[in-house]
């Protein structure tokens, strides 16, 4: 859930918020927004539910992540550049330290 949060950042934030909001209302205010991230996730939940229910059982086993615009781009753009790629004619991988080829013409 925290990808990219370190500990030390996470005690920075609870620093930061007995500043903010003092000791006196800090519990309050943890309170409060574990009640608004119950409520939703429990949102996100319901949501996923009625969308896998509209849609039937073939689309059951679907997962909301791979429509994410990363995941899209991964599927449809960068899963296509494995080996299995056919190579055209008199083409071929440079080797390594091999300068890439260069056409006066072209430019």
């Amino acid at each position: 859930m925290f990808e990219g949060i370190g500990w030390g950042e996470i005690l920075m934030l609870l620093v930061a918020a007995i500043f903010i909001f003092g000791p006196d209302r800090l519990p309050e205010v943890a309170r409060q927004a574990g009640k608004m991230l119950r409520t939703a996730r429990q949102m996100a939940s319901n949501a996923r539910s009625q969308l896998a229910d509209e849609l039937g059982p073939e689309f059951g086993d679907m997962d909301l992540r791979d429509f994410s615009p990363k995941a899209l781009v991964q599927k449809h753009l960068l899963d296509d550049l494995d080996d299995e790629t056919p190579q055209r004619a008199g083409h071929r991988p440079l080797g390594k330290d091999e300068p890439a080829p260069y056409d006066i013409e072209a430019t």
